[in-house]
């Protein structure tokens, strides 16, 4: 509701019920004598009051309203007799008698001597930002678990140095250092991830586009799985006729890919193809990773790419379950899509698309 019109400026441009049962909110408004005359489709659903019991009663009967310590609000907030000044009241979460709770926002319309004319109550359903407050919570637990780990080895490996550095000797010693350089990768990774997914939901993606060779970015990727000990063998690439030039912000490219790659050889299994091609109207190109796994449950298709989804087997294979949340993020940032299906031999296979063309000003 933040940002947005009070109420009573929406209840001003209604002519009719109709036009009151166009909008997405619960929207209840009472005339000077506190009674309703709007009371529309979305507010009948979200208060399972209906409409004919509602209109020409008082709206406080209708609609009656208790805030967290159990007040009666409209007690509390005397729309009609409180100061003539009033316009309207910000957001505030209220329940119905039988607990439903309602982010409610009021507005005031008022004539002569600031009388009340028209009061607008607007009302939404609280259970999505619930949501999403639960989302918030679980990635801020996630993220700190998944950071406990790492930064434990690096506190305990680098105190054990400090404390005993002339006690081991140098094999000992580059053994506990790589150590403590991988867990200050992971750790490095993870905070990678959380800003990405931060910057995903306030869509403030920074794009930095240029020519990219998609193929050249394919084959780095696989090189890199290959130099941090995956079997050269255990890759398949194929390159399927001419692209168009390609403008693409390379570091996200290969953020795209190695999230992929990754997943196709965490969670699948045997040889891990990618076919890099023209989309089917040659205006991009497509990109597909399979592997010959397990694939994915038909049931959890519409589940893979939201936050914390890990795939067959759940927290057993570690990881975060933010990296395919944050590939379809880094795609569509770029204009394409991407999509989840089983694989033409078997396990899954990620196929995204991304457009062609040079941006009005490339960086």
């Amino acid at each position: 509701m933040g940002g947005e019109e009070p109420p009573g400026v929406a209840a001003r441009a209604l002519s009719g019920p109709e036009q009151a049962d166009d909008l997405p909110d619960g929207l209840l408004v009472a005339d000077r004598d506190a009674r309703v005359v709007v009371f529309n489709t979305a507010a009948e659903r979200m208060t399972g009051i209906a409409a004919a019991a509602a209109l020409g009663c008082d709206f406080r009967d209708v609609l009656p309203l208790h805030d967290a310590e159990g007040r009666d609000w409209w007690k509390c907030l005397a729309p009609y007799d409180g100061l003539p000044t009033r316009t309207r009241h910000p957001e505030r979460s209220l329940f119905l008698p039988g607990g439903t709770e309602l982010l409610v926002t009021a507005g005031y319309r008022r004539g002569d001597g600031g009388r009340v004319e028209r009061f607008s109550v607007c009302m939404r359903d609280a259970q999505r930002r619930a949501r999403q407050e639960r989302d918030r919570a679980d990635l801020v637990s996630t993220v700190a678990h998944e950071l406990r780990s790492p930064l434990t080895s690096v506190k305990g490996f680098t105190a054990t140095l400090l404390a005993k550095w002339h006690r081991f000797n140098d094999d000992q010693k580059r053994v506990m250092l790589e150590t403590v350089n991988a867990d200050a990768d992971r750790v490095t990774r993870l905070i990678t991830e959380l800003l990405d997914v931060s910057r995903i939901e306030a869509g403030r993606l920074e794009m930095r586009r240029q020519v990219v060779d998609l193929p050249d970015e394919v084959r780095k990727v696989i090189a890199g799985r290959v130099a941090a000990g995956d079997a050269e063998d255990r890759f398949r690439f194929e390159v399927r006729g001419a692209l168009p030039e390609m403008w693409l912000d390379p570091d996200k490219m290969d953020q795209i890919l190695g999230n992929l790659v990754e997943n196709a050889v965490r969670h699948g299994a045997g040889t891990v193809t990618i076919v890099v091609e023209p989309d089917a109207h040659k205006e991009g190109a497509a990109v597909s990773v399979r592997d010959e796994g397990e694939g994915i449950p038909p049931e959890a298709v519409q589940r893979v790419f939201r936050q914390f989804w890990r795939g067959p087997g759940g927290n057993r294979r570690g990881g975060t379950g933010l990296g395919l949340y944050i590939v379809k993020g880094l795609v569509e940032a770029h204009g394409g899509a991407i999509t989840v299906r089983r694989a033409p031999g078997g396990g899954a296979e990620f196929r995204f698309t991304v457009p062609a063309g040079a941006p009005d000003h490339a960086s």
